[in-house]
């Protein structure tokens, strides 16, 4: 697994749990909580008696250092489940208070950054939904925050706010709008299946709740094995093939004696 080449500076920190224990699908952009630079920052990283790091981080002036390389599991989210699949960057603040702003140079860095680990670790898209309930869920929301796991207010409101917008930037740079001459059949199934696993789950709207509950009472749906709750997946906003339309239309006309 590699690094960054964007990376201008290396600390090696000592605090991390060695190899992680699950792929990288996940984004966690943090705050230094000061103005610290890629130095100072990495000084910190590197006394085991502070107990903390990250994979990256991004001064105000631009640059970005490396800190426990990518392949490792860094100690910054106080959630070791989150650690092991994500990548952790800190940012540095201009002003150490309340929102925590970040720097244009930061701020850029940090765009260029993200859309090169996107690349190297395959994610195809980052995704936000300013939803803690969706932790670990990588096809509905891939970036998380500290202040979801521990009671701090990182990354700070300036960054936490503009979680959308980061996004957005980043998508725009891994050409997920490409041009038609661009497609072919295999990035099209692609991202065909990438928007059905999104469908794949029991989200639904209030007007069809009466509607739902009769066709599973009735067994007229039985859904597609097992939610992330345990629950049946019966797959409401997902596309209904014609294979499926004549199975319900059968299982109705048994309920009705005619089959």
């Amino acid at each position: 697994m590699s690094n960054s080449s964007l990376v201008t500076y290396t600390k090696l920190s000592p605090n991390h749990s060695g190899k992680r224990s699950h792929i990288i699908d996940t984004i966690s952009i943090h705050c230094m909580a000061g103005n610290l630079s890629v130095e100072s920052c990495g000084n910190i990283f590197a006394n085991p008696a502070r107990k903390a790091s990250s994979n990256y981080g991004i001064g105000s002036d631009g640059r970005i250092a490396l800190y426990v390389d990518e392949a490792n599991r860094s100690w910054c989210t106080s959630s070791s489940s989150n650690d092991n699949r994500a990548i952790t960057i800190e940012v540095a603040n201009t002003v150490a208070a309340d929102p925590w702003p970040v720097s244009d140079k930061a701020y850029a860095s940090l765009i260029e950054l993200l859309v090169d680990i996107c690349k190297r670790n395959n994610i195809k898209t980052l995704l936000w939904k300013a939803d803690k309930s969706l932790i670990g869920q990588i096809n509905k929301q891939n970036m998380t925050v500290h202040r979801w796991f521990a009671a701090k207010s990182c990354p700070g409101d300036w960054l936490y706010d503009r979680h959308d917008q980061i996004a957005e930037e980043v998508n725009k740079r891994l050409n997920l709008n490409m041009e038609d001459d661009d497609m072919n059949i295999e990035r099209f199934k692609e991202l065909w299946f990438e928007l059905r696993k999104e469908l794949r789950d029991n989200d639904s709207a209030s007007w069809s709740e009466e509607a739902r509950t009769w066709a599973t009472e009735i067994g007229l749906i039985a859904g597609g094995g097992t939610g992330d709750d345990g629950n049946p997946n019966y797959m409401w906003e997902d596309l209904l093939t014609r294979e499926q339309f004549v199975t319900v239309l059968y299982r109705f006309a048994q309920l009705m004696g005619k089959a």
